[in-house]
């Protein structure tokens, strides 16, 4: 770490998070893993003012400054967009015909047949 890069924080690794802890809270120094923070970035927002009540209204609530209680709100929010992505989501015929398509594949058809020997002449020209 640079001199005067600033704090350490912790970040949560994601695939051990999703794999091993998810659900529970994280209490270990060893499930997290170290990251550099410098609050440098700034976001500027124009609120109408029953909205900027609202947060003022939650942040008390939490006992947190306005300014805490949005970035927190935001990353999750970002979390939750970046995981919604991630996930794929299938109803219950759905996985069936995923399982099945993966276990039992269909016959190669002609088309793809001739995609392969295609592919397979172009592989040993280039060769």
């Amino acid at each position: 770490m640079r001199a005067g890069a600033g704090a350490l924080a912790f970040l949560i690794c994601p695939a051990y998070y999703r794999t091993k802890i998810k659900g529970s809270r994280l209490r270990k120094e060893e499930d997290l893993m170290p990251q550099e923070t410098a609050r440098t970035a700034r976001i500027e927002a124009r609120l109408a003012p029953d909205v900027l009540a609202l947060v003022k209204r939650a942040a008390e609530i939490q006992g947190r400054s306005v300014s805490e209680f949005v970035v927190s709100a935001a990353q999750e929010a970002a979390r939750r967009a970046i995981e919604e992505t991630e996930i794929i989501r299938l109803s219950v015929a759905g996985q069936q015909a995923f399982a099945d398509a993966i276990l039992k594949p269909p016959a190669p058809s002609e088309g793809l047949k001739r995609a392969f020997a295609s592919h397979r002449r172009l592989i040993r020209e280039v060769r």
